[in-house]
């Protein structure tokens, strides 16, 4: 049996379980995996519309990883990996524009195209936001301007007009004096990949629950490691000890409902046809 392979995703849950020594507290056997190139993040620009799905669909390297309910779903419902479904997770969101910018309320986003990643969690939450204030048919988005950090680079560089960013780079505009115009926060789901032992999916999963009650603790004490995954371009300027905690792991149940009511307002929205959206069935989207 291979080693469970452990890989950080933009949060800080699996650097303080590292840290800690929580794995090998737990007894999982693992390799610690650092997936991100964090001197340029280059693995954030993927080209024109690849986005979370898309890495799903060519196989991620870790054993669980995670991304947006909505597309963790369909992936999964195309045999993509399974939906671990005893606990989900969520990050604040938002749609920023710089301090200058003519866009001061939801309603001004009317056409200023809006840099997401393509069918992540930025496409969809982005949508789910501005749809309160605005048609449909005035919501631009772009999806040119890669993952999450490079879309926070285009925006700080002056770039794009507006970009939805999330963890680090969420508090990292807001430090550097960004407007966040309105707040997006989403679900996050695990994806399992591969055949792991359920056993060590259990053991993985009681880590990151050790590692979450130390975050709400005492987050000053861990938001350093966004540093691990930033482009070292920005290290100088980063100041993390007035950063929040990110992303917050909530060990319920995703149910049943939930993923029914994502594939209901992703048909509705029409970010994937009916037809690519897999059988569509809780049942045998889940890992057990």
């Amino acid at each position: 049996m291979p080693k469970f392979v452990v890989a950080p995703h933009f949060r800080l849950q699996e650097w303080v379980a590292e840290e800690k020594g929580y794995f090998t507290a737990e007894g999982l056997d693992y390799e610690f995996r650092e997936t991100m190139d964090s001197t340029t993040g280059s693995g954030h620009q993927l080209g024109s519309k690849v986005g979370a799905y898309q890495t799903l669909e060519a196989g991620r390297s870790c054993n669980v990883s995670g991304a947006c309910h909505w597309t963790m779903n369909v992936a999964a419902s195309n045999g993509h990996g399974k939906l671990y479904a005893d606990c989900y997770s969520v990050t604040s969101c938002g749609v920023f524009v710089p301090a200058d910018s003519v866009v001061k309320t939801p309603a001004d986003l009317a056409g200023v195209p809006i840099s997401v990643g393509y069918q992540s969690g930025s496409h969809y939450a982005t949508i789910q936001g501005l749809e309160q204030y605005l048609e449909l048919d005035a919501i631009k988005l772009s999806f040119n301007d890669g993952m999450l950090f490079s879309r926070m680079e285009l925006l700080i560089d002056g770039r794009v007009p507006a970009a939805s960013l999330f963890s680090g780079p969420y508090y990292f505009a807001e430090q550097l004096g960004f407007r966040k115009v309105i707040d997006t926060t989403f679900m996050i789901a695990s994806m399992i990949t591969g055949t792991p032992d359920p056993h060590d999916v259990r053991k993985y999963f009681a880590a990151l629950r050790r590692a979450q009650r130390d975050i709400d603790l005492r987050p000053e004490l861990y938001t350093h490691y966004y540093k691990k995954e930033f482009p070292v371009r920005f290290h100088g300027e980063m100041d993390t000890r007035r950063w929040g905690p990110g992303e917050r792991l909530v060990f319920e149940p995703y149910s049943k409902q939930a993923f029914e009511e994502s594939f209901e307002w992703i048909e509705r929205h029409g970010i994937f046809p009916r037809s690519e959206m897999g059988g569509g069935r809780y049942e045998s989207a889940i890992f057990t």
